[in-house]
């Protein structure tokens, strides 16, 4: 079965999740999902984003903590998904989710604001 990067890329989120969820059991790795991958095009190097909830010291325990179990990770994902290489994994944060939460939730404040402010006209 030969891979594109983008179906190598949902097979390794796929992996990857089932890891932190069943087999990770470390409590430096905080309440963490895999947002996304992105595999090169030879299908050597996967960039894994990890979202992780909580403060940013939390956060860059999480994902130290992941680049520390990449050996383990890879080499399950070796024997989960056949490839002739598996791809060497890199871990980085995906601050995406909560760049999105602090702009809704100004968004929120100044919608709170106009309408407080339409009351007193």
């Amino acid at each position: 079965m030969s891979f594109r990067p983008e179906r190598l890329a949902e097979a390794i989120k796929k992996e990857i999740s089932e890891l932190l969820r069943e087999e990770l059991k470390d409590p430096r790795i905080g309440f963490a999902s895999i947002t996304s991958v992105e595999v090169s095009r030879d299908l050597r190097y996967a960039n894994v984003f990890v979202s992780v909830l909580g403060e940013s010291e939390q956060q860059k325990i999480t994902v130290k903590t992941l680049q520390g179990a990449q050996g383990f990770i890879r080499g399950e994902l070796g024997k989960r998904i056949r490839l002739r290489y598996t791809p060497e994994i890199n871990f980085k944060l995906d601050q995406s989710i909560s760049h999105g939460s602090r702009i809704i939730a100004l968004m929120e404040k100044v919608r709170a604001e106009d309408e407080g402010g339409d009351h007193n006209e």
